[in-house]
């Protein structure tokens, strides 16, 4: 019967063809719009996931704060190693962990001076770092300079070694080989300073880069006055970033348990908490535990951003694709008005009626959606393939790219045609439900 009723409705699609092309094609192209949209958002995530977990963040962290006086905030972690094994010990799914020095700093050139984070990595540990860093050309941060590629990251394994950003970098007028002063004050109040060699110059990532520069881990003892155990952060890498939440809810009883002090979880990034923390009145050592969503709270507007015009996009167009369907089938239960009293008046029922109309939409907006989810795949994948280039260095700095990065995953592609599957078949309802209610006898006399 369910093969009758198909052959029914295909042979209906066909016989009215061109109300059938105007559809499948409005369905096709709406679809397509949501699979590239999707890939956009989905683009978007990964990239700031990547940009994050390289620059700033591991995907999960347990940071802190000392306070030596009441007064005092300090972005240190002691004992780092038994941390490290702690971690080793009860995440699961975990890839690497590594720790990272934190720290605020005055970078002095020879012409200018400025204030960022100042990042103390062992690049020998850094697993991510080395395969998404990508040196810039001195025509990025040299007036009338070449594409020539200078510097080696690897080389930030060199004690006082610097890398900058292309931006960093053409802010103090310095290049490869240059030297930089930075001036900090220590946890004791003084205020310290060393000499840093600019090894590698790295194209920008968005506004990330802006906030800090990598230099070697000894370099931030030497400034801070600290010891080998004491760190910024422990990041934490897992195979699933996806599980971060998770890992975080567990991780947090352990260090508990292991007699850590910690502080309440506050989603938001680690330098926005040193006035809360200034406020309170303990001394000592807090962790902090965080997760890769916290620390980028304040770039996830981007995401909401592009999700919201997509959202208003294609909810406009679903409207006028269901008013488009419905009309369509209204056309259509008028023009087979007697063919459905004659089916009605051989025995057929009205849930037979009804679904037979609904089966004809459903048809119509499976093979458009799939043809059209198949189309933006194929459209997103290409564009991907490409590395379009984005010409504006704003929308650069917004997307934390320098190219047009689309994903396409297969949920999109079920959800697009799901969506737009249902819709077909809602828009349907109406004019299927009046078919079903038409007397035999009215309908075979209905002229049109």
């Amino acid at each position: 019967m369910y093969k009758t009723f198909l052959e029914i409705a295909v042979r209906n699609l066909v016989q009215a063809r061109r109300r059938t092309l105007v559809l499948a094609v409005a369905l096709s192209l709406v679809t397509m719009l949501l699979v590239l949209l999707l890939a956009l958002s989905a683009g978007l995530s990964d990239t700031m996931i990547r940009s994050a977990t390289t620059l700033s963040t591991g995907h999960v962290n347990i940071g802190g704060f000392f306070k030596a006086k009441i007064s005092d905030v300090s972005p240190l972690v002691t004992d780092k190693t038994r941390l490290k094994a702690l971690v080793r010990e009860h995440v699961d799914g975990l890839d690497y962990v590594v720790d990272r020095g934190r720290g605020f700093a005055r970078i002095i050139s020879p012409t200018t001076s400025i204030q960022v984070g100042l990042t103390g990595i062992d690049v020998t540990q850094e697993k991510a770092f080395l395969e998404n860093i990508r040196l810039a050309p001195r025509s990025e941060y040299v007036d009338g300079g070449t594409d020539e590629v200078r510097g080696d990251v690897s080389q930030l394994a060199e004690p006082g070694a610097a890398m900058l950003f292309a931006a960093q970098a053409r802010r103090l007028s310095v290049e490869v080989g240059d030297q930089l002063s930075v001036v900090a004050e220590t946890v004791q109040g003084a205020r310290n300073s060393t000499e840093l060699t600019v090894v590698a110059v790295a194209k920008d990532i968005g506004f990330l880069s802006n906030f800090s520069i990598f230099v070697h881990e000894d370099a931030l003892r030497q400034v801070y006055h600290v010891g080998p155990d004491v760190t910024g952060a422990i990041h934490i890498y897992l195979n699933d970033h996806n599980r971060s939440a998770q890992v975080m809810k567990k991780l947090r009883p352990v260090l508990e348990e292991a007699g850590y002090d910690l502080l309440a979880h506050e989603p938001v990034p680690f330098f926005t908490k040193f006035g809360t923390i200034a406020g309170q009145e303990w001394t000592g050592q807090k962790l902090d535990v965080t997760t890769w969503e916290d620390e980028v709270l304040f770039l996830t507007w981007v995401l909401n951003a592009v999700d919201t015009v997509s959202f208003a996009l294609v909810s406009i167009l679903v409207v006028l694709i269901g008013i488009g369907v419905m009309n369509s089938m209204w056309v259509s239960v008028r023009e087979r008005t007697p063919e459905v009293g004659t089916l009605r008046a051989i025995g057929m029922g009205r849930r037979q009626v009804l679904f037979m109309f609904l089966l004809e939409a459903l048809a119509l907006g499976l093979l458009s959606t799939t043809l059209g989810s198949v189309l933006g795949a194929a459209v997103a994948g290409g564009l991907d393939a490409l590395d379009w280039s984005i010409p504006s260095e704003a929308v650069q700095a917004i997307l934390m790219s320098e190219t047009l990065n689309l994903v396409v995953k297969p949920q999109q592609l079920i959800l697009a045609v799901a969506a737009f599957t249902g819709l077909s078949g809602l828009a349907a309802v109406l004019p299927a439900y009046r078919a079903s209610r038409l007397q035999p006898v009215t309908a075979i006399h209905f002229l049109g």
